[in-house]
């Protein structure tokens, strides 16, 4: 099968998979993802290399239009809405993760304390693309939507300080060195990849506001706004920033910035899906079904209590912000799936400590499968318990 009959395949593939289990009431993320895992590598060997080479390109697109969606919540209005209640529970469920994930390793399996602190830390990414794909399929509205949109956006700023804390600190353990000049310079490091994101974002919502003066048609409007996301995931990508928060400081800025920005963002709507679609059938065809049998006490207990720390830090956070009592009782479901960022931070776990990066690698890539085919199952009943959603 060549590259482009395999990509026709995938898609028509798709749409027909998302048709068949629409009928049993499951999100198209959850066909999507099933799909890639029967065609894939593993089974039926479907998808052509091509296509599978080409995966790390399609998921940075996706993860930068994605982010940059998602930044459109961060406008002053939302802001001034909900803005300490998302800050609360973002930052509680974030850590109530990775503390949780910590302290059962730790304390229950046995391990060293500073694979503990990097399982934990992994544990508090949350990945937004099953949940934004899940909220749109349903068009999901209201101020669960609103408030859980926020908190997927924000989730990896967390995590990205939180990881860098702990593996500064398990860097440290693992090489008896508890210099505090060391720890502070790794943090140091992310903090200063955090703000470059942010001047980035920045600065590249300034350009397109200035050029969107020039733009005269759709199709120009289209192209300025995918250039310029595709700019920022390539500058975010060379000097090693974080793509998702690029891309979600170029859409914050942007929609301060120019009163028009809805059309930059609905000029995307346009192309996303069949790229969503691929992501996501990519993302089931990069599991190799014997990882799964590697799936061990440590796996399942990593699986079972990263969800109980999200739901019982976003609960907390949802009480202490005095937000409403459907946030407070639901808000933690959609924040199951896991996949780029925890991905991320588990290889650079598995190239700075060769001795369990290997299992910590295998860990995550089991687990984030399973996690993106129960996340937006958990996703789509928090939204129509919350009442956001209504299933007919």
């Amino acid at each position: 099968m060549n590259t482009i009959f395999g990509l026709g395949f995938i898609l028509f593939a798709g749409l027909l998979s998302a048709k068949l289990i629409k009928k049993i009431k499951l999100p198209a993320v959850t066909a999507y993802l099933l799909l890639g895992i029967f065609i894939g590598p593993s089974l039926l060997k479907l998808v052509p290399e091509g296509i599978l080479g080409a995966s790390g390109l399609i998921s940075n697109i996706v993860l930068g239009i994605i982010a940059f969606g998602i930044g459109q919540n961060f406008s002053r209005y939302h802001l001034r809405r909900i803005g300490k209640t998302v800050v609360w529970i973002s930052v509680l469920e974030a850590c109530g993760a990775w503390i949780l994930v910590t302290l059962i390793f730790y304390l229950i399996l046995r391990q060293p304390f500073y694979l503990s602190l990097l399982f934990g830390a992994i544990a508090s990414a949350t990945a937004p693309a099953a949940t934004v794909m899940v909220m749109r399929e349903y068009r999901a509205k209201g101020n669960f939507t609103d408030t859980l949109l926020g908190v997927v956006a924000i989730d990896d700023a967390w995590c990205l300080i939180i990881f860098a804390i702990s593996l500064a600190i398990s860097q440290a353990i693992y090489a008896h060195n508890l210099a505090a000049f060391f720890l502070a310079k790794v943090f140091f490091s992310s903090l200063l990849s955090i703000f470059g994101a942010f001047i980035l974002g920045a600065f590249l919502a300034i350009v397109l506001s200035v050029f969107y003066r020039f733009v005269r048609t759709p199709t120009e409007l289209l192209i300025l706004t995918l250039g310029i996301v595709f700019l920022n995931i390539g500058i975010a990508i060379w000097l090693n920033l974080s793509v998702l928060l690029a891309n979600m400081f170029l859409g914050a800025a942007l929609v301060n910035l120019n009163r028009y920005s809805f059309k930059f963002f609905d000029s995307l709507k346009i192309i996303d899906s069949p790229l969503f679609l691929l992501f996501f059938v990519l993302a089931g065809a990069s599991l190799e079904i014997n990882i799964l049998g590697k799936l061990s006490i440590i796996g399942l207990s990593y699986l079972v209590f990263r969800v109980a720390g999200k739901i019982l830090g976003a609960s907390l956070g949802a009480k202490i912000s005095n937000a409403a009592t459907s946030v407070r009782k639901y808000l933690g479901f959609g924040l199951i799936p896991q996949a780029g960022v925890a991905l991320g931070c588990a290889l650079v776990a598995k190239s700075d400590f060769p001795q369990v990066g290997n299992m910590i690698f295998t860990t995550i890539v089991a687990t984030t499968v399973i996690y993106e085919l129960i996340g937006p199952l958990c996703t789509k009943y928090a939204l129509r318990k919350a009442g956001d959603i209504i299933i007919h």
